[in-house]
């Protein structure tokens, strides 16, 4: 299915009003379509017609991250070190989520408003699931860690880095120890270490 190109006015307000939801997302405020047309200086009209609903809204925002780390999880796929690839992926992954206040809420929203925000978090969840398994069938990490419970650690890493503060650059620090220390306990040490 082709979309019909949006005339540049159109395409400069979607432009503004994703620009100030983005700046909204940052400041940790919520997405009001309301608001967003009061900050972004144009009708309410305007934005519900490019917007319907303030998710479909925060899932365009959080669109890029997605599509960044969907890239991430297909290169991750391709390195040939089971370990080092599921490593490289989580901390690319744990650092989007505390570098993206976006994220979280979209990805862990049990609905999507958007199918490609459907699409996006299939592809990485399929990718973060693979690369578990191949690491699990290599006997690099515990045997008996499900996807499900990394996906569960992960949030509690970005969780407690929120809950930790500091500056963005802090917060990544924080977030790669803490992920450091989850992958420690994760590793498989040979039974006569």
């Amino acid at each position: 299915m082709t979309t019909t190109p949006l005339r540049k006015d159109a395409a400069r307000n979607r432009d503004q009003i994703v620009a100030v939801a983005r700046a909204l997302v940052d400041e940790g405020t919520p997405l009001q379509l309301n608001d967003v047309a009061r900050r972004a200086g144009i009708g309410v009209g305007t934005v519900y017609r490019h917007f319907a609903t303030p998710e479909a809204l925060l899932e365009t925002v959080a669109t890029p991250c997605l599509e960044a780390l969907v890239t991430h999880g297909d290169q991750a796929l391709a390195d040939p070190d089971p370990r080092r690839a599921l490593e490289d992926f989580l901390t690319h992954t744990v650092e989007a989520q505390v570098g993206d206040a976006s994220l979280t809420p979209v990805t862990a929203a049990p609905e999507n408003a958007l199918p490609r925000t459907t699409e996006l978090k299939t592809s990485l969840w399929s990718a973060g699931t693979r690369l578990l398994d191949r690491a699990r069938e290599a006997g690099t990490v515990r045997p008996d860690l499900t996807a499900t419970d990394l996906v569960a650690l992960m949030c509690g890493i970005a969780y407690a880095v929120h809950v930790h503060g500091g500056t963005p650059a802090d917060r990544t620090l924080t977030a790669r120890r803490y992920l450091g220390t989850l992958l420690e306990g994760l590793r498989v040490t040979p039974p006569n270490a």
